[in-house]
């Protein structure tokens, strides 16, 4: 779980992760589980951050049924797909979820 705080400490990711669901046409849902599964897993070095925020919004859209390509998630957050394919399984199953086995 993370703290009030956490929001405030990395409003500029979380800002970044709206932009990018904006430009993704991501329901409510999807925002909202990528806010959580982002604060829930911020990484301390900001160089990570840009990344972990990518792929908590590709599994929040995954988690809400909307499910987005990494390449396109990646274009939306400006990582490499790399990053996002890396980080992804273990966001959900920290979370509790099961990844997909496709």
């Amino acid at each position: 779980m993370y703290r009030a705080r956490d929001r405030v400490d990395n409003e500029e990711w979380l800002t970044q992760l709206e932009r990018a669901a904006d430009s993704l046409d991501l329901g409510s849902e999807s925002r909202s589980n990528a806010t959580d599964l982002f604060l829930t897993h911020v990484p301390d070095e900001d160089r990570s951050k840009p990344a972990t925020a990518a792929a908590s919004l590709y599994a929040g859209a995954l988690i809400a049924g909307e499910e987005r390509s990494q390449t396109a998630v990646a274009d939306a957050m400006d990582v490499t797909r790399l990053s996002i394919q890396k980080r992804w399984k273990n966001i959900l199953e920290d979370a509790g979820f099961r990844p997909p086995s496709w």
